[in-house]
This record gives C-alpha cells, sequence and structure tokens, in this order.
C-alpha cells in the first residue's frame, strides 16, 4: 500500500469515528453500539428504537422504565425481542446496571446480518434513574430481587452452619453441605426450589407467575 493509500484509508477511518460519535453512540467490536440514557429518552420519544428489559420479571415488576419490554437474560429470544421492530428503529437493551444488557446484546448480535441497530444503554435503569429520568415503581414488591433474596439466605445457611461446625458440633457440617448441594441441583436442572419458596412470599407475590427465579426456573 502507498503512503497515499494509506492516508486515504486512514482518513475514512477517522470520518467513521466521527460519525458514531456525532450520533453520540460508542461503537464495539461485535458491532453492537453502546447509548446513554438520555439518548435513548430521545429516541423513544421520536418512535426510533425499542426498549427491551433483560432483567428478571421480579425486578422488572418493582421498577420499570415506561414502555420497555420484557425479555429476561434467563431465557432470553434474540427474535423474541426484535418482534415488532420497525426499519429504522434501534433495539435497545437494558437491565439494571449495564452487565447483563451486555451479555444480552452479544447474543443478539446476529440480528445486525438483518439490519437491526443493536443497542446498550449503559449504566442500566441505575444510570436512567441518576439522569433524574422517569419509571415506575410498584411499591408493593420488594425492592430485593428474588434472586439477591436467595443468595442472601444460602450465604447466611453456610455462614450459620460453619460457625456451629467449629464452634458446637463437627455434625453440622451438614447444613452448608446441605446449601451446596441446593446450588449444584439448582445449576444442573434450572429450577430452584429455595427461588420458589421464597418468591410465594408476601412481599414478593406481586412479582410472581412470569417464569423467572422468582417461579423457581433460574435457567
Amino acid at each position: 500500500m502507498t503512503t497515499t493509500q494509506q492516508t486515504i484509508s486512514a482518513s475514512h477511518t477517522m470520518s467513521a469515528s466521527n460519525a458514531a460519535a456525532s450520533q453520540g453512540t460508542t461503537a464495539l467490536s461485535t458491532g453492537v453500539q453502546q447509548a446513554s440514557p438520555r439518548e435513548v429518552q430521545q429516541w423513544l420519544r421520536s418512535g426510533t428504537a425499542i426498549l427491551i428489559d433483560v432483567r428478571e420479571p421480579d425486578e422488572h415488576a418493582r421498577e420499570k422504565i415506561a414502555g420497555a419490554r420484557l425479555v429476561p437474560l434467563s431465557r432470553f429470544d434474540p427474535q423474541q425481542a426484535a418482534a415488532g421492530i420497525k426499519p429504522g428503529q434501534r433495539l435497545v437493551l437494558h437491565c439494571r446496571g449495564g452487565k447483563r444488557s451486555s451479555d444480552a446484546c452479544r447474543m443478539a448480535a446476529s440480528l445486525g446480518d438483518a439490519g437491526v441497530s443493536i443497542v446498550n444503554m449503559t449504566g442500566g435503569i441505575e444510570a436512567w434513574k441518576k439522569d433524574a429520568l422517569p419509571i415506575e415503581v410498584n411499591t408493593k414488591v420488594s425492592g430485593i430481587s428474588v434472586m439477591r433474596q436467595v443468595q442472601m439466605v444460602i450465604g447466611l445457611g453456610v455462614l450459620a452452619g460453619s460457625a456451629l461446625t467449629w464452634f458446637m458440633d463437627p455434625r453440622f457440617i451438614a447444613v452448608p453441605a446441605f446449601f451446596g448441594a441446593g446450588l449444584t441441583f439448582a445449576g444442573a436442572s434450572g429450577t430452584c426450589a429455595l427461588a420458589s419458596l421464597i418468591g410465594m412470599m408476601p412481599w414478593n407475590k406481586a412479582a410472581m407467575g412470569s417464569g423467572s427465579c422468582s417461579t423457581g426456573s433460574c435457567g
């Protein structure tokens, strides 16, 4: 390649980068873009994007962005997420903080072959709230997700069992062993009995019936 060709190539690369920057989005190596909550809000207002929430149903039931459609990461289907999208619309995914939606964007990257623009909303709904953008809140649903409640119960059970084993009786080792076996079964089967039980608690009932970890299916 000659010096002139290299200069032209570099110029084209810089022009593409400047174009992406002028649109307020950042292109990722997977072809997925990132956008701030305020940019996403503008797109939603103009009808140039649809918003998909990849959190779990109990989280979505507690607080959500108006117009966001739920497609949980635990059973994410790119075709379901893109259902009803119109030509020219972006497919924007969000979660609580941005990690799960990034994973979902990678799963949906193949939609780019059909001309669909995949966008991850940086910072998730937490960043949306920090920007003082409106959300819908159902105070009847616990602010702590079912999965976090499960983690807390298991963590406390293991700590208590270990302490009892050390200070009281070695036979209490059965307590952490029980929780360990339960986690192994949940991981292998995609069914969590503890999550199902916690999901039936009064403070979680408003979020039940959606087939996520709140109903025992953690796959």
